[in-house]
């Protein structure tokens, strides 16, 4: 399989053998450094409703069309979506 060019960062890559060799467990690390690591903040929950998983089909002429806009055509589509729902309320 080929590597997404999107993927590919010079300023972070990916680890060969001899980084895996060269690495040390967190315990290993000195005290202040774990520490600093420690503090640092984590993701909380998320605040808002988590969306669901599911499985759909689309003609393909319209996921195509969506896909082409880019980054992002997901959430694209469910606002189109949330929109069509709000013009055809019962």
């Amino acid at each position: 399989m080929k590597p997404n060019p999107e993927l590919l960062d010079d300023d972070n890559p990916e680890w060969k053998e001899a980084d895996f060799k060269r690495a040390v467990p967190f315990s290993a690390l000195p005290e202040p450094l774990q520490a600093t690591l420690s503090s640092l903040k984590r993701r909380g929950k998320q605040q808002e409703p988590t969306k669901v998983s599911t499985t759909v089909r689309f003609d393909s002429d319209v996921l195509d069309a969506f896909r082409a806009t880019g980054r992002g055509w997901q959430t694209r589509m469910n606002e189109a979506l949330k929109e069509w729902l709000k013009e055809h309320a019962a």
